[in-house]
């Protein structure tokens, strides 16, 4: 039986007739078959969305991509390729907190979490000795207020070596610039501990006690230039008791900080999450 390899295909385009025939028809070309489908209509905005995942003889992603970009010129079309077992370099970010940390990197060891990751960086020691158990490179860059500047393009300088596709911010509590947001658009996600778009900013557990809330969440999300307000991939929510103290909201918090933030960056690494404006697509 011929060798064959399995790929990935996202599209996102304005909605119009025969946009599944027509690329049902390239895969069919090349000998593919479709083994994962999902699409989607915004039909408010008139948009398209879809992922499919197939596998065509060896060699026969070339073809396909090159009749890709022709059909992308007729139809106004955004489209990403990639082999479905591809690995992506993903780089952590964190501070003092290691509960997602922890979290990512058990996900990781067993095999959850489709990745590789070049480095942890901290604006903290704290958390080195994690790396170390993991065998995964520390970089210590401290920011102050006086070194923001100078640090965050060290941070980026080395986020270009280390060759990132993606970056996730797993508690690390820092602002990120507005070009390294720009630079890596769609490719850096935060957890917020706040179930957005409430309680944003410092200390949301003490907010949500404050107004007695009966649950509280936390929002996986990409980074943008304005603060908390990125496309929302996943969140979830906690009960809360009348007789939870800010410890108590803290502990439940934090399971869902690692739940939300560990099956958003899944979604992220298997491709399932499209996005338009500030909306996502999240094919689960």
């Amino acid at each position: 039986m011929t060798e064959r390899s399995e790929f990935r295909l996202t599209v996102s385009c304005p909605d119009r007739l025969g946009i599944v025939a027509r690329v049902a028809r390239l895969i069919a070309d090349g000998e593919g078959w479709i083994t994962e489908a999902a699409q989607h209509t915004d039909t408010e905005a008139h948009w398209f969305f879809m992922r499919w995942v197939f596998s065509l003889p060896a060699g026969g992603d070339g073809d396909l991509a090159g009749h890709l970009r022709a059909l992308a010129n007729e139809f106004d079309m955004q489209w990403s390729l990639m082999r479905a077992q591809a690995r992506p370099r993903v780089v952590i970010l964190v501070s003092k907190e290691p509960h997602c940390l922890t979290d990512l990197l058990a996900r990781w060891r067993s095999g959850e979490l489709p990745m590789e990751i070049p480095a942890i960086i901290s604006n903290h020691r704290l958390l080195e000795e994690i790396a170390a158990c993991y065998g995964i490179p520390f970089i210590h860059i401290p920011v102050t207020p006086e070194t923001r500047d100078q640090a965050f393009l060290r941070l980026q300088q080395q986020l270009h070596v280390l060759d990132a596709d993606t970056v996730v911010l797993a508690r690390y509590m820092q602002i990120l610039p507005p070009n390294l947001c720009m630079e890596f658009r769609h490719r850096v996600i935060n957890i917020h501990h706040s179930f957005l778009p409430s309680f944003v900013g410092a200390r949301p557990y003490h907010q949500a006690f404050a107004r007695g809330v009966k649950l509280i969440g936390a929002t996986c999300h990409y980074v943008t230039q304005e603060l908390d307000a990125g496309p929302i991939i996943e969140q979830d929510v906690a009960r809360i008791r009348h007789d939870d103290q800010v410890a108590d909201l803290v502990r439940k918090g934090r399971d869902v900080e690692r739940w939300v933030l560990a099956r958003g960056l899944r979604y992220h690494l298997e491709g399932r999450v499209l996005t338009h404006g500030n909306k996502t697509i999240v094919f689960d």
